[in-house]
């Protein structure tokens, strides 16, 4: 592998995005992060770009700035939060939030690489998914919006595959992030509880997740495009809730 390949990556600051980041450039890629702060980790073939995924004008420009800078050819939309709600207490602006964050984004930052990428005839994007896809108490928005992901991601690879460009969704169960530490307290009994609900009896790791996203990013891996995987221990075969 070699810096032939530039991948944009949101919220590579840290967790699974840091851990995919500096796997990528150790195979030699240039890597972008978008995010609000830097990452924690420097590399001479790593660039940060602070923006608020939150904000849409402001990822439609710095998407254009990144795209005038450089032919992106992986774009990998990783940034996330969860905002947890019951129901009752869900409201609208957080279904429009999150629907900006986890879809808007990626549409704003796939469509500036788009016409590079399809004069290359090469291509990936790939979606941080998530297991809540499937449902999960708590989750309004946050499913809604990961649901739509696949959707999405199902659409656009059929528009891009004679292109030479695979859309692919990674969906992670329980990981060990800070995300996931924010909802379950670290250490806690119901950490220990809920790991051995899951079929393989652990929680996950930024390295289960980055391992099928790397597998999703290999030029090999070319006629496989519209797939949703899920990263879940066997979570997503039964019940669980957080």
């Amino acid at each position: 592998m070699s810096a032939d390949f530039t991948a944009v990556i949101t919220g590579a600051s840290k967790g699974i995005g840091a851990d995919l980041a500096g796997r990528l450039l150790a195979r030699g890629y240039r890597v972008i992060n978008l995010s609000r702060g830097p990452a924690e980790f420097s590399h001479d073939h790593l660039e940060n770009v602070s923006v608020d995924l939150l904000d849409s004008a402001a990822v439609t420009e710095a998407a254009a700035a990144i795209a005038a800078r450089h032919e992106v050819t992986h774009v990998i939309h990783n940034a996330g939060l969860v905002w947890p709600k019951l129901v009752e207490e869900a409201q609208p602006s957080d279904i429009t939030g999150l629907a900006q964050l986890h879809l808007g984004a990626a549409l704003s930052l796939v469509q500036a690489a788009l016409p590079a990428m399809k004069a290359r005839r090469f291509g990936r994007i790939l979606f941080n998914g998530s297991r809540a896809a499937l449902g999960v108490p708590t989750r309004t928005a946050y499913s809604a919006s990961k649901a739509g992901m696949i959707g999405m991601a199902r659409t656009w690879a059929l528009e891009l595959a004679p292109h030479g460009i695979t859309v692919n969704v990674v969906a992670p169960g329980p990981i060990q992030t800070d995300n996931f530490w924010g909802i379950v307290p670290k250490g806690s009994e119901r950490e220990a509880e809920l790991a051995k609900r899951i079929p393989v009896g652990r929680l996950g790791t930024v390295d289960d997740v980055s391992n099928a996203f790397l597998f999703f990013c290999d030029p090999a891996s070319g006629f496989v495009t519209g797939q949703t995987l899920y990263v879940c221990g066997g979570a997503s075969v039964g019940s669980m809730s957080l």
